[in-house]
């Protein structure tokens, strides 16, 4: 099994995130290309001491980017929309 750090990348903090989190308990994050969905439910509950009821993941395409005359590309990446039990909440997103 993979280290909880190494799975769990960073918190995506975007508008519709932040709805998500006000609304329906949903956090998101950027994750590990290979994790699956079991590895990511255990990499949140053993950093954050959360009960975590649902995993959505996504794969996101990079984008072309132009540098010059040249095209690049931004990598791939995976997001995870985690659902939390009731009550439960990862401090790590409220505010300062």
């Amino acid at each position: 099994m993979k280290e909880a750090q190494k799975i769990i990348q960073r918190p995506l903090i975007t508008e519709k995130s932040t709805r998500q989190k006000e609304e329906g308990r949903q956090y998101v994050f950027e994750v590990h290309r290979d994790a699956n969905k079991i590895e990511i439910q255990q990499a949140v509950e053993r950093l954050f001491k959360v009960k975590v009821l649902q995993v959505r993941t996504s794969n996101v395409l990079g984008k072309m980017k132009r540098l010059g005359r040249r095209y690049g590309k931004r990598p791939d990446w995976k997001k995870a929309i985690i659902t939390l039990k009731e009550g439960d909440r990862i401090d790590f997103f409220e505010g300062a």
